[in-house]
């Protein structure tokens, strides 16, 4: 029976687009913002800030050197979030309710820049019982640390949890630790997922 429901946040909560960002950035440094993310995933400062590694003004001084910008703290934590849009992809009202019956869990590789903005502008975020964040646990998904500790975070057994991820790599990562998961497609699809459990 299940008796925790754990969530991922990009793509499955809330969408985001990088390109919305690079965009921004790519006045200030003169590179194509279709090659800044090559750059940044070669460099592996976003991999070091969401594990944990480096901290948010470490990683901005870092990326402004890496792609040849100078701004301040502040105006470069507007462009890191101007990649999430609105509305939420899965309703509100959905992730209140199930909530009020069962444990909620958010699980996410993500970083503190991107999550208090979160919590300030995502109501939806609330509801949640435990947030389980990459940066914090210093794992990433799909190393099974991170799903020990949402496990840990939900109070029961991993086959008394749900976890949906929009990445399959993830899914098969909380499978591999006996969480019943499945890869998130739709808001629809995931509240059938649910309903076929008895949790809705």
């Amino acid at each position: 029976m299940i008796k925790a429901v754990i969530f991922d946040l990009g793509r499955v909560l809330v969408h985001f687009d990088f390109s919305l960002g690079y965009r921004q950035l790519e006045p200030l440094c003169g590179i194509p913002a279709d090659e800044i993310p090559l750059r940044v995933a070669e460099s592996r400062l976003a991999i070091r800030l969401e594990s944990g590694e480096l901290a948010p003004r470490e990683f901005a001084r870092e990326l402004g050197e890496l792609l040849g910008f100078e701004i301040s703290f502040e105006e470069f934590c507007r462009i890191w979030c101007s990649v999430f849009t609105k509305p939420t992809l899965i309703p509100e009202a959905l992730v209140e309710a199930i909530g009020k019956t069962h444990r909620l869990v958010l699980l996410s590789n993500t970083n503190s820049i991107h999550f208090e903005m979160l919590r300030e502008n995502y109501p939806i975020l609330r509801h949640f019982h435990a947030y389980v964040l990459s940066h914090e646990v210093r794992a990433m998904k799909p190393n099974p640390q991170i799903y020990q500790a949402a496990i840990e975070a939900a109070g029961c057994a991993p086959e008394d949890c749900f976890f949906t991820d929009d990445i399959a790599e993830y899914v098969a990562g909380a499978k591999a630790v006996g969480i019943d998961a499945v890869q998130f497609q739709s808001a629809s699809q995931i509240e059938a997922e649910l309903r076929s459990r008895g949790v809705i």
